[in-house]
């Protein structure tokens, strides 16, 4: 069965418990309806982060400026967190607890689970890492939301010749397996970053990520040399990314993105105190 009939199969047998939702959760106080809440459960590419870490930026904190009204993000992305180790941290319990039917379910782990040195963060591609996967995918279904799996973001390195090159090793091809075998929605962040990184080249990309010169910021009095966490530039360019990619898989409609073709001016990006 292709992943679009496995989709709309789940979908049609969700529908009745669905339809069976109180009229509170669908339209509180009998007003409008609530808004639908896309929940980030992820890594430090994608969390928040407080004016300490500034200009350091997550992803998550862009994706808000790509979607239309009635949509909202809760971001439970944490720095270095592996799919394991946010389950075992009881951060997906918690996630969960906020779930509604008709939320999305967005799961982007990688960078972490690599790993392997590290007991409490580290899964093999094929089988730990697709077994905490599944997990959420479980949960999220199990509340009637969409789970949706992101394939985890590259890191900048380039080959001598300045081709971009991949660093995820076999994680990305299992999240891509696992998506396929169970049914669900997946965003290919891992290709579509490394074609955009290549696209961009060595250079401009140090100006997506968090690379700074000595004293261009008082964070970081010794400058920073980071392949791996964004500046507000490349932070909106992979949100922009995952919304567009968000609408190309179906999971979002058109009404409910925004901006995709249009600036987003990096001064939008703030951060608060921790």
């Amino acid at each position: 069965m292709s992943l679009t009939r496995r989709r709309t199969a789940a979908a049609i047998l969700a529908l009745p418990l669905a339809l069976a939702a109180t009229p509170a959760a669908a339209h509180p106080g009998g007003g409008r309806p609530r808004p639908r809440t896309l929940h980030i459960a992820g890594d430090s590419t994608a969390a928040q982060k407080y004016a300490d870490a500034a200009p350091e930026t997550g992803w998550g904190m862009a994706l808000p400026f790509f979607l239309a009204r009635g949509l909202t993000v809760a971001n439970h992305a944490v720095n270095g967190r592996s799919s394991k180790s946010f389950v075992d941290e009881g951060r997906l319990t918690a996630l969960l607890d906020g779930v509604r039917p008709g939320d999305l379910v967005l799961v982007q782990f990688g960078h972490n689970d690599e790993k392997t040195e590290d007991p409490a963060r580290g899964t093999d591609p094929y089988t730990t890492y697709q077994e905490y996967l599944r997990r959420y995918v479980k949960g999220a279904r199990a509340r009637r939301a969409e789970p949706v799996l992101l394939t985890p973001v590259e890191r900048r390195r380039f080959a001598a010749d300045g081709t971009a090159r991949p660093t995820h090793g076999e994680y990305p091809a299992a999240m891509r397996a696992l998506a396929a075998e169970e049914g669900v929605a997946l965003l290919d962040l891992q290709a579509l970053s490394l074609a955009r990184w290549q696209e961009l080249g060595p250079d401009t990309t140090e100006t997506y990520f968090n690379w700074l010169e000595p004293g261009e910021s008082p964070n970081y009095p010794d400058g920073k040399q980071d392949n791996t966490h964004f500046r507000p530039a490349g932070a909106i360019d992979v949100a922009r990314m995952t919304a567009r990619a968000l609408l190309d898989a179906d999971v979002l409609a058109r009404r409910d993105l925004r901006r995709l073709d249009e600036p987003v001016r990096e001064a939008w990006i703030t951060w608060p105190q921790a």
